[in-house]
C-alpha cells in the first residue's frame, strides 16, 4: 500500500509540472493572414498539390512554387482537361503547354501558349479562366489576402497535420467583404454569400494546406479546394518556356 501510495503521488506530481500546450498565435484574421503571407515569402519555395472537387468535376494539380516580394512563380501538371497538361506561371504570364493533336490549331505548330484569362486567342477563350484561376489558388498569398480582407477566427487549436505539429484556424469568408474580386471562379450572385477557410500553419506560420468548402454558396453539390504545401525551402527548378517554343 505504502509503495502504491509513492507511486501515485510521484505521478500527479509529473502531470502537474507538464507543460501546457501554447494557445495558437493568432485571434485576429488580419494578424494571421500578415504573418502567413510573410512566412510564405520567406520560406521560399514550396512543393504543392491541389484537389478540386465540385460537383461530379474532380481534377488535381502538383507542382512546385518559389515565392518572393515579386510574387509567385510555379510549375505544375494538371488533369483539368482530362489528361495531364504542363502550365508554367513566371513574371506574371501564364504558359500552357498544348497537347501534340492541338498545336497546329492552337499553338502554330509550338509546344507552348502563353494563356490569359481575358486573352482573345482560342485557347484562352477556353481554358484561360481555368488555368489562371487554377494558378491564383496555387498561391497562398491569394487566400490569404482574401481572409486579410474579409475573413474573421472561428476557432483556433494546435494539434497535428500529417505527423507535423501544427496550427489549425477556420475562418469564416465573407464575400460581401471582398466586392467584385471572388475567389474560386465563384459567379457574381454569390457575392452576399459567406464560406468557411481551414489553414493549417506549421511552427514558422508558412502554410501546410489550405482547405475552401464552397458548399454554402453552391447549395446541392459538394465543393471543396485543398492545397497542401510541403518541403519549404528545397531547390525547385522554376523557368519560362523557350521563347523559340511558344507560338
Amino acid at each position: 500500500m505504502r509503495k502504491a501510495a509513492v507511486v501515485l503521488v510521484l505521478a500527479l506530481f509529473a502531470g502537474s509540472c507538464t507543460t501546457p500546450s501554447p494557445p495558437p498565435a493568432f485571434a485576429d484574421a488580419r494578424a494571421l493572414a500578415d504573418a502567413a503571407t510573410a512566412a510564405t515569402t520567406s520560406g521560399g519555395s514550396a512543393k504543392f498539390g491541389t484537389d478540386v472537387a465540385v460537383g461530379q468535376v474532380r481534377s488535381k494539380s502538383q507542382g512546385q512554387a518559389k515565392f518572393g516580394a515579386g510574387g509567385t512563380a510555379q510549375v505544375l501538371t494538371t488533369d483539368v482537361i482530362g489528361e495531364p497538361m504542363e502550365v508554367r506561371q513566371v513574371t506574371g504570364k501564364l504558359y500552357a503547354k498544348v497537347p501534340e493533336g492541338s498545336r497546329d490549331e492552337v499553338g502554330a505548330g509550338k509546344p507552348w501558349v502563353a494563356v490569359a484569362a481575358d486573352g482573345t486567342d482560342p485557347f484562352s477563350q477556353v481554358l484561360g479562366g481555368s488555368l489562371a484561376q487554377l494558378a491564383a489558388q496555387n498561391d497562398p498569398a491569394h487566400t490569404l489576402g482574401e481572409i486579410r480582407t474579409a475573413g474573421s477566427i472561428v476557432s483556433a487549436e494546435r494539434g497535428q497535420l500529417d505527423g507535423v505539429t501544427a496550427e489549425h484556424y477556420r475562418v469564416e469568408l465573407d464575400l460581401s467583404r471582398l466586392g467584385t474580386d471572388l475567389p474560386a471562379g465563384l459567379p457574381p450572385d454569390s457575392a452576399l454569400g459567406k464560406f468557411p477557410v481551414e489553414l493549417w500553419l506549421d511552427d514558422a506560420h508558412r502554410p501546410l494546406q489550405i482547405v475552401l468548402d464552397l458548399s454554402p454558396i453552391l447549395p446541392g453539390s459538394e465543393a471543396r479546394i485543398t492545397t497542401r504545401y510541403s518541403d519549404w525551402g528545397a531547390p525547385v527548378d522554376v523557368q519560362p518556356p523557350p521563347p523559340g517554343e511558344v507560338g
